[in-house]
């Protein structure tokens, strides 16, 4: 199937041409015509899928299809998207700006963490889609900026990832000022308990969607691991960029504090490197994005909250630095990489505290990380042996190379 038979309008098919899309992905044609004939929408999905795509399409569709009762009058918000993160909401915005181009259409994109001015002056000129971060978009429907009662289409994107960060209150706020009269798309990575109250509560007799990523997406990552304790990561790390010559690659860490020091002593080490997570201001993270795009910063070092924020093609390494705690996460970390067709390597490091999150991640894949045993930071002997766990169940362990590599293949379970 091509996007020209799924009935979309001439402009829209210009722009997505010129962007080099022909055919749509699997949730692009499956949610396109459920969105398209009016009804809600639950559509499983994780980033890297096409999902943004499948909402926008349509949603410019029908504001082409049924324009203004007044045509001369000023533009009101026909339709909303509610966020997580401001560098989602970003995405969006040029997603729909890009396949947008040609319509005429309008779109405002609301976020915090920059001063309002700017926004309220965009938001003045009117918009036909308000694109917002829970936050941002409250402050300015409390101060009598943003009217949201002629909205049409909702759409509540990583429903899953807004209600971890906290906004469930914020999203019924924001919910409770929308006509009851209208569509809404609930978009989530996960179908969670507290994902489907959301659902239940706030859509009506929705159709329900689940797409999985591709499965040569995930056969186009490598996937390799490193046993290494903490002390030796940095100086791993800083070996693997410099021998795989990596000039676009991303390096997750657990904590915000964790990717400062880590992007500080990769930069001293003259490894062009910026930090990306919630505690920077919105200008320092567009400014590093920005320079990670065009090649001025050749590793991105990020928080999780930042693991389905990030939508660039050609990254080709992802570090695992710290393997996290959420198997579901390494997944979508790992998922920034072997994107549009393009290969891709995944590489974690994991620490003998660490074997647990490891055992937990290939559970949930069904797949055994392949490890690479032969590098110059690989643990002791002494380190190995230094857990009490390991010592009272193999007390007859040899202590050389050979066996030791063995333990890490044996005990992963």
């Amino acid at each position: 199937m091509t996007f020209k038979e799924l009935g979309l309008d001439k402009q829209l098919l210009r722009a997505l041409e010129a962007e080099g899309y022909t055919d749509p992905t699997p949730i692009q044609e499956q949610a396109i015509p459920i969105v398209l004939q009016g009804d809600d929408l639950i559509a499983c999905a994780q980033t890297g899928t096409g999902k943004t795509a499948a909402f926008s399409l349509p949603i410019l569709q029908y504001l082409l299809e049924t324009p203004q009762d007044q045509p001369n009058a000023p533009r009101t918000i026909r339709a909303l998207i509610l966020s997580p993160t401001r560098e989602l909401s970003i995405q969006i915005t040029d997603s729909i700006d890009t396949y947008g181009k040609h319509t005429g259409l309008r779109s405002a994109l609301l976020f915090g963490g920059v001063p309002a001015h700017g926004q309220l002056a965009n938001l003045r000129h009117g918009a036909d889609i308000l694109i917002a971060t829970p936050g941002r978009l409250l402050d300015f429907a409390n101060q009598g900026f943003v009217d949201l009662r002629k909205v049409e289409i909702f759409v509540l994107d990583e429903a899953d990832r807004m209600l971890d960060m906290g906004f469930i209150h914020d999203m019924k706020r924001v919910i409770a000022m929308l006509p009851k009269a209208r569509q809404t798309l609930l978009f989530s990575a996960t179908m969670s308990p507290e994902v489907k109250e959301i659902a239940d509560q706030f859509l009506y007799k929705p159709l329900q969607i689940t797409v999985a990523p591709p499965k040569e997406t995930r056969s186009a990552i490598e996937e390799k691991l490193y046993f290494v304790e903490k002390p030796a990561k940095i100086a791993l790390l800083r070996d693997l960029i410099r021998e795989n010559r990596i000039k676009k690659g991303i390096v997750f860490t657990r904590t915000k504090y964790g990717a400062d020091k880590l992007a500080k002593l990769l930069d001293q080490a003259s490894i062009p490197t910026g930090a990306i997570h919630g505690n920077k201001s919105q200008n320092e993270r567009q400014r590093v994005l920005n320079d990670f795009r065009k090649g001025r910063v050749h590793i991105l070092v990020a928080s999780d909250i930042a693991a389905r924020g990030i939508d660039i093609d050609d990254i080709t390494h992802v570090f695992n630095y710290e393997i996290p705690e959420q198997s579901e996460t390494y997944v979508h970390r790992i998922g920034r990489t072997g994107r549009a067709g393009s290969k891709g390597i995944a590489i974690s490091f994991c620490a003998r505290e660490e074997r647990k999150y490891l055992n937990a991640i290939e559970k949930l894949t069904k797949k055994r990380l392949t490890i690479i045993e032969e590098h110059p930071y690989r643990p002791s002997v002494e380190t190995v042996s230094a857990n009490d766990d390991f010592r009272r169940s193999n007390a007859p362990y040899q202590k050389d190379r050979d066996r030791n590599r063995n333990y890490y293949s044996r005990n992963r379970r």
